[in-house]
């Protein structure tokens, strides 16, 4: 066989093209790994953080509103919010009935809105539960199910302070009140932290916080919760036994115009808004009704008359047997009281002596005086919703009008402007600003003063108003006295305009009082909205409530006595048979 050619098996070069193509696929993939790793790196990154890293909002708490005196008003509490991603979960599992259980829905109804918003990522199942009620929740362990922290506003006074704090939407945004009056002050700035979450959501690891969630600024507010529970507390006391449409009540620092208490009647519950009827009920009536204030505003009509130079203190004024005629309408009053001096106008209430002072000063000054203590202009205290009231045009104002004005009529004013303007009488014919915000020393000692009227003509409507509740100077008010303190104050009793003009049986009764009357610390305003029964004068339905008030108030604020103690009458004894006689009489003291 020498000679013979010897040829390579067949399929020997098979190896080769493995190991070639072995070679050629690890050079590829170097080659893609070298791409990968170094040229596309940082784009590859991105992408992979996009999908793994989140930022997660931590929720800002809403600033505290407390009282003057640092006591809370409205807080903010931690609750939990249920919400689910529609793709991630099963609208048919067998956990829905329980979920649907402990978030009081109806499973069936559940189940069909998880189904129509399957397209979805978020969708709210509940707010606002209590770290105790979501806890079985998410024990259920139901994939696609999760949680948010946030907060609840709770107000701790409760029906107490509804009024002036309002309340706040699901989400935290003030709807009503100072809540809503000071909204962007207690909001706080939300902050965000970075998290990596799995494929289904879960947070697998924080990572650190981007930034701090800013808390809302506190609030302190002019409002003494102590004298506030007791004002609340007379008022629906008085709204009750008067089966009355509603009521209002002021209480104002006449030293430095802050409200120490602010109450209305009917009121409502902030944490169960679900159960108010009728929205009238949640408004603070106080700042937005205004009424026809009756003789409340016949101190102006007298200071207007002081000022003009044609009447003093003792001025005699002739009212004749209680009526007389202006422009063929009947003024009356509600006896013949016949010569009076001016303060026994204050004194006895006399619509006719006011008529007379207004026929003979004319309207202009009245209206120009009511306009230099407010009336007819907001008291921009801030509180939403306030009404400036309305005053005439003087130059409008026929013969009829200007004597029915002179006693509160054909103007309108709310709670608060009557409480401001008495306090002008109270300060020494000062005009302060009303505040509801608690102030500082400096900003007391900063206070804007406007000088309405002389000091002399304040002192003396002061005293006139003092003979009002004094029965030794002709007062009939008794009911309005304070125990150990001289009281100064004005009742108000006003017809209310229905559909065919003044109602003959519906009215609103009102007083407006200073105490202590020698150096007076707080403005009482008191109005009683329709009172039914027997009585509706000023001087029988608001004057006892502002009684109750002041009394309560002066204990509160530590106000010491300005008056003796009245001595007690001595005891009648009783009837004795006479020995000469025979007859029944008295007993010599």
């Amino acid at each position: 066989m020498a000679g013979k050619h010897l040829s390579k098996p067949v399929g020997a070069w098979r190896p080769t093209l493995l190991l070639a193509l072995m070679a050629l696929g690890i050079a590829a993939a170097g080659a893609k790994a070298l791409e990968l790793q170094v040229f596309q790196r940082d784009f590859l990154q991105r992408e992979g953080d996009a999908r793994t890293l989140r930022s997660v909002p931590l929720v800002a708490d809403r600033g505290l509103i407390t009282d003057r005196n640092g006591e809370p008003l409205a807080i903010s509490t931690p609750v939990k919010s249920v919400w689910v991603d529609p793709s991630e979960i099963n609208p048919r599992g067998e956990k829905i009935g329980e979920l649907a259980r402990l978030l009081d829905l109806d499973a069936t109804a559940l189940r069909a809105r998880l189904e129509e918003n399957r397209s979805r990522r978020f969708l709210y199942l509940q707010r606002h539960l209590t770290p105790f009620d979501a806890e079985p929740v998410f024990a259920l362990g139901i994939p696609g199910v999760y949680e948010q922290q946030e907060y609840r506003r709770f107000y701790p006074h409760g029906e107490v302070t509804a009024h002036l704090l309002g309340f706040n939407d699901i989400d935290g945004n003030g709807q009503e009140g100072m809540e809503r009056a000071f909204n962007d002050w207690l909001t706080g700035v939300p902050g965000s932290r970075r998290v990596i979450k799995d494929r289904r959501g879960n947070i697998i690891e924080e990572l650190n916080t981007i930034q701090l969630a800013q808390p809302g600024k506190d609030l302190r507010l002019s409002i003494d919760i102590s004298l506030q529970n007791l004002v609340y507390r007379e008022l629906k006391a008085a709204y009750r036994k008067r089966d009355a449409k509603s009521a209002t009540a002021v209480v104002l620092d006449v030293n430095t115009g802050e409200l120490l208490a602010v109450a209305n009647q009917p009121s409502y519950n902030p944490h169960n808004k679900s159960l108010i009827r009728d929205l009238s009920v949640t408004r603070n009536r106080a700042f937005t009704d205004i009424y026809e204030p009756g003789s409340t505003m016949k101190p102006f009509t007298i200071a207007a008359a002081l000022e003009s130079g044609r009447y003093t203190p003792d001025t005699v004024i002739e009212t004749g047997n209680g009526w007389m005629v202006v422009a063929g309408r009947t003024v009356q009053d509600l006896f013949g009281y016949g010569t009076l001096t001016t303060t026994g106008v204050i004194t006895k209430s006399s619509n006719v002596g006011t008529s007379l002072i207004a026929a003979n000063i004319g309207a202009g000054p009245i209206v120009d005086m009511l306009g230099r203590f407010g009336f007819g202009a907001a008291v921009e205290s801030g509180f939403p919703g306030e009404q400036a009231g309305v005053l005439p045009d003087p130059g409008r104002l026929g013969a009829h009008a200007t004597a029915t004005l002179s006693f509160g009529y054909g103007m309108s004013a709310t709670a608060v402007h009557l409480a401001q303007a008495y306090s002008i009488f109270a300060d020494h014919g000062q005009r302060k600003p009303v505040s509801l915000l608690k102030l500082d020393q400096e900003q007391i000692a900063g206070l804007s003063r406007e000088q309405v009227i002389s000091p002399i003509i304040a002192g003396q409507i002061v005293d006139m108003l003092e003979t009002v509740v004094d029965r030794s100077r002709g007062g009939a008010v008794t009911g309005a006295r304070i125990p150990l303190y001289e009281v100064a104050g004005k009742t108000g009793t006003s017809h209310v305009v229905g559909a065919y003009g003044y109602e003959d049986n519906l009215h609103n009764s009102l007083f407006v009082g200073l105490a202590p009357a020698s150096r007076p610390e707080i403005i009482v305003a008191v109005i009683v909205n329709e009172p039914k029964g027997g009585e509706h004068l000023g001087g029988q339905v608001a004057a006892p409530v502002f009684s109750q008030i002041a009394a309560g108030a002066m204990r509160i604020l530590d106000v010491p006595p300005d008056a003796a103690p009245r001595p007690k009458p001595r005891p009648i004894p009783p009837a004795r048979q006479s020995p000469q006689s025979g007859t029944e009489g008295l007993a010599e003291p």
